[in-house]
């Protein structure tokens, strides 16, 4: 008994084993890709004609009309800000701390939080601002 084996080409290409493939990498960029941080708190930020986007970080503090501080959303005093600052820096790759500080905001509460971000360790500050448009 002879059995006859045939090497035919493949002649329907069944599509659904690919659009599985597709979607799966699809899904596993979008949960792997990292967001753009904003934080909670609203500020009126200062405006510049040549602002530059600040790269995504944890280390975000925010100061706000009323002279409140904020790491994140989380509302601090500024005598616990050292402190808070170095958790968040043990976690935290970089070490470059953006400053979103309302218009209203005066300087001397600005150098306090550079002079307590100083005192644990980071070395480079951003202050944010918006686009101005003319």
């Amino acid at each position: 008994m002879k059995l006859e084996m045939e090497n035919k080409p493949l002649s329907v290409f069944n599509f659904s084993s690919l659009t599985d493939i597709v979607l799966l990498l699809l899904i596993f960029f979008l949960l792997t890709s990292q967001f753009v941080i904003q934080t909670g708190v609203k500020v009126k930020l200062p405006g510049a004609k040549n602002n530059e986007q600040a790269a995504p970080t944890r280390l975000i503090v925010t100061l706000n009309a009323k002279r409140e501080i904020y790491i994140g959303s989380k509302k601090t005093p500024l005598d616990l800000l050292p402190a808070k600052l170095s958790q968040i820096m043990k976690k935290a790759k970089e070490k470059n701390l953006i400053i979103r500080a309302d218009k209203s905001v005066d300087i001397d509460l600005v150098i306090k939080v550079i002079d307590a971000a100083k005192g644990v360790g980071i070395e480079r500050f951003t202050i944010q601002t918006e686009k101005e448009t003319y």
